[in-house]
């Protein structure tokens, strides 16, 4: 429940008194003075005050009848209202008769600011509900039908099917600014931000997207993304989650074994971040072998680039011979040297196929 306190009651003390030439005072639902124009009378009871407060009236005292009242001066004091609710009391110090006129416009404006800073805290509140809510939702515990309530009735629409784009900012703004800034052009999209420079984006999947357009426009506005990695439509909550599990092992994957690459996609790497994401699993090992053992008589670097080079185009000796700028026969004695270093031949399915998964983990130089 909204209530007031000392800073916005001298916040409309100091804007009513830098036009009245009277002092002002502002007081709570209980009579305390919170902001005064005389600094002495902050936090003291005013029971002029306790009067609007008892009859919600204005009560317009005299200098008579403010010699009856503890704490109280010669003046008008005004309910103030806040959704048709007493929230606190207007005072203005002085003759009744010459401040009527003025306490009404100054009432009016009170009430206004009053209206605006619980927009402000109702907004702000809001904000960081709905960032809680999508933190729960998309970390695992947020599957109970209650919160999944609570995110349709926040208007967050957790039906929606999404796509989850994660960001890695170099510099720049935050990833709070970026996040501000993609759900006021994209509505419907979700963002958390896992750290100071990193943006999880769940866009809405009907939202078409030319991501090398989007980063240069983000360039434009100061931020310099090092890389994207962007994920598989998601139908669910769960299918979300497990959609942000994989662009996370994407963007790690694209950070060390392709770190030329800006935009990553999951339809393009599943595989090698699939491969990444279990790197440390001992029987990989067995993946990289070979190709350290070539790595170590291949100073050049020819003997791994044509192998990549062999896969990329699925074993089509002319057309990876063409993309090579070499002769088929360099380009078979290649291959059978690959063979003879690695002892897995790159002519076979299961030799291609391994040294291919070995390849996905193998940083590019």
């Amino acid at each position: 429940m909204f209530e007031l306190d000392h800073d916005l009651a001298q916040d409309i003390v100091d804007r009513a008194m830098a036009i009245l030439p009277c002092n002002v005072n502002v007081m709570d639902s209980q009579g305390l003075i919170l902001g005064s124009g005389e600094p002495e009378r902050i936090n003291t009871r005013h029971e002029g005050a306790q009067l609007v407060l008892a009859n919600g009236r204005i009560v317009e005292l005299d200098s008579e009848a403010a010699k009856c009242l503890k704490g109280v001066q010669p003046g008008v004091n005004l309910p103030l209202m806040l959704d048709d609710r007493l929230i606190g009391v207007l005072g203005l110090t002085g003759d009744p008769q010459q401040l009527r006129t003025y306490a009404e416009l100054v009432r009016m404006t009170a009430e206004m600011l009053l209206a605006q800073r619980h927009l402000q805290i109702e907004q702000q509140w809001r904000r960081q509900r709905c960032d809680d809510l999508l933190a729960l939702l998309l970390g695992g515990s947020g599957e109970s039908p209650r919160l999944v309530d609570e995110a349709r009735q926040l208007g967050l629409k957790p039906q929606l099917p999404r796509v989850p784009c994660l960001f890695e900012l170099e510099a720049g703004p935050p990833g709070e600014a970026l996040s501000a800034w993609l759900t006021s052009r994209y509505p419907d999209s979700w963002c958390v931000s896992p750290a100071r420079q990193s943006l999880l984006w769940c866009r809405p999947a009907s939202v078409a997207l030319d991501e090398v357009r989007l980063i240069e426009r983000l360039q434009r506005h100061g931020w310099q993304v090092q890389r994207l990695a962007l994920g598989s439509v998601a139908q669910s909550l769960e299918q979300l989650r497990r959609g942000y599990r994989r662009v996370r092992d994407l963007l790690a994957y694209g950070r060390e074994v392709v770190p030329g690459e800006r935009v990553l996609s999951l339809s393009r790497y599943r595989l090698p971040a699939l491969l990444w994401r279990h790197r440390n699993d001992d029987a990989l090992d067995e993946l990289l072998e070979p190709l350290q053992r070539i790595r170590a008589k291949d100073a050049s670097g020819q003997l791994l680039a044509t192998l990549r080079a062999w896969c990329a185009h699925d074993g089509q000796s002319q057309a990876c011979a063409d993309a090579l700028g070499i002769h088929r026969n360099s380009l078979r004695y290649r291959l059978e040297r690959i063979a003879e270093l690695g002892e897995v031949d790159p002519l076979r399915l299961e030799g291609m196929l391994s040294l291919y998964l070995g390849l996905q983990l193998l940083p590019a130089e």
